[in-house]
């Protein structure tokens, strides 16, 4: 794992040490530094990174410190982490999928180096429409102004891969705009796109924000097309979005979705690792408060389930200390 910068304490020590009192604590071992890649600063892939770095930034002995940007989500963050710009990042389960596999948006490129080190909430696709648009159906996009995100972000993966199914292509709709997640409500509410798509846990701010300054409905996503993609790929499941959580919208709507997951690379140093799932499932009730998506999370479901990739060894050996795994 790289090093983003040495310690203040490790530095000031080799200039004045002919001048200071030898100590044996300022001989510490050099703080190490990790950078976790996120998404945009209101969806949930952001306070993952955030939750994170927190309880990380706790650990008394471990001498890490950690933090979490924002970026431009799951394709971005697997970018980083393969550049070195990243040492572990927040990816859809169908993007650590095609990543390792090289498919998708890594066709032909396998980064067999990716490790997976947990899994975390449930995402379902959400298309959230104006109510003055006219669509009520997956099949009313079809000429109208929608934003399928932002290239590099999990929701533009996921929405190419619901357009591939329909057999759409961008000149499909009357406009196909990429803005991200943080411009997408305001666009809405604005009436500069009619409908807009989110992978994301909730509830969401983006979404909550967008229902409360504009009339809009969640729009189900449930026919024969979705039907096929959760038939061909082994990442995808059934899920819905339970009413009540947004204004205007008190029913529940089926969709289907991912799961967020935490994933770094095969050469992360291993007592990094080790102590970074340490410090989470070590302070399990304080990280599921961090955020409502994280509620209803399962440790041993977090660690075997939803996992595309190797687990990194440094998160695989915690885990047998919790006899999760053998």
């Amino acid at each position: 794992m790289k090093r983003h910068a040495f310690s203040a304490a490790a530095f000031t020590g080799a200039i004045l040490g002919a001048a200071m009192f030898a100590s044996p604590a300022m001989a510490q071992e050099e703080e190490k530094f990790i950078t976790i890649g996120t998404g945009g600063q209101t969806g949930v892939y952001y306070v993952v990174g955030q939750s994170v770095c927190r309880l990380v930034n706790r650990l008394e002995d471990a001498n890490i410190k950690c933090n979490a940007p924002s970026t431009g989500g799951s394709v971005a963050n697997i970018n980083g982490i393969k550049s070195g710009q990243l040492d572990m990042g927040v990816v859809q389960s169908d993007v650590q999928y095609q990543a390792y596999n090289g498919t998708g948006n890594f066709e032909g490129d396998a980064y067999e180096d990716l490790r997976a080190v947990f899994r975390v909430h449930g995402e379902p696709l959400t298309l959230l429409a104006r109510a003055d648009s006219g669509i009520e159906t997956l099949d009313d996009l079809e000429g109208k102004r929608v934003n399928i995100g932002n290239p590099g972000s999990g929701q533009r993966n996921t929405m190419e891969v619901v357009m591939e199914a329909k057999g759409w292509t961008k000149d499909t709709f009357s406009l196909a705009s990429q803005l991200d997640a943080a411009e997408q409500a305001a666009a809405l509410a604005d009436n500069n796109v009619d409908a807009m798509v989110y992978v994301v846990g909730h509830p969401n701010g983006s979404i909550q924000e967008a229902t409360t300054t504009v009339d809009a409905r969640l729009i189900p996503l449930n026919d024969e097309a979705i039907d096929g993609i959760v038939e061909e790929f082994p990442y995808y499941s059934k899920s819905v979005i339970p009413g009540g959580l947004y204004k205007g919208n008190d029913e529940d709507v089926e969709t289907f979705g991912v799961a967020a997951t935490f994933v770094t690379t095969a050469e992360a140093d291993e007592e990094i690792v080790y102590q970074t799932v340490k410090a989470i499932f070590d302070n399990f009730d304080r990280f599921k408060q961090l955020h409502p998506a994280f509620e209803n999370l399962d440790q041993e479901e977090m660690v075997t389930m939803g996992l595309s990739a190797p687990l990194h060894d440094g998160a695989a050996r915690y885990y047998r200390e919790q006899g999760w795994i053998e």
